[in-house]
């Protein structure tokens, strides 16, 4: 059984540590805020925050069976693939379905995105 998303009270964010490039192209840094995503059962939910460096470009086209709202909070980011639409600057949001597919990205000046990934049912 998936753990259960913890309780969090407002708290402060350091975003200085315990940034992780698990799994991420090179470039790319998650902080994971609160995480019961389970992809096999298809339940729970993910809140992360994305950092790209400056002049990060992702290899690839993402797609994935959950829901996805993407708030860019610093920075640019341009999704240079199927999408093909030029960078747009913080803030901005995005709301994806699941098996849309999307990217590759790039990020001139470098971003922070929070993200938050789901299943609905």
């Amino acid at each position: 059984m998936p753990q259960q998303r913890p309780q969090i009270d407002l708290t402060a964010i350091d975003m200085s540590g315990d940034w992780t490039r698990a799994g991420l192209p090179l470039g790319i840094e998650r902080k994971i805020l609160a995480d019961d995503l389970d992809e096999a059962r298809k339940t729970g939910a993910r809140t992360q925050l994305i950092r790209f460096a400056p002049g990060t470009v992702t290899p690839g086209i993402a797609v994935h069976d959950f829901w996805e709202d993407a708030f860019l909070l610093q920075g640019d980011l341009a999704d240079v693939g199927g999408a093909g639409k030029p960078a747009v600057g913080a803030p901005a949001y995005a709301c994806r379905a699941p098996g849309t597919p999307h990217g590759p990205f790039s990020s001139r000046q470098g971003c922070v995105i929070l993200e938050l990934q789901y299943y609905r049912k």
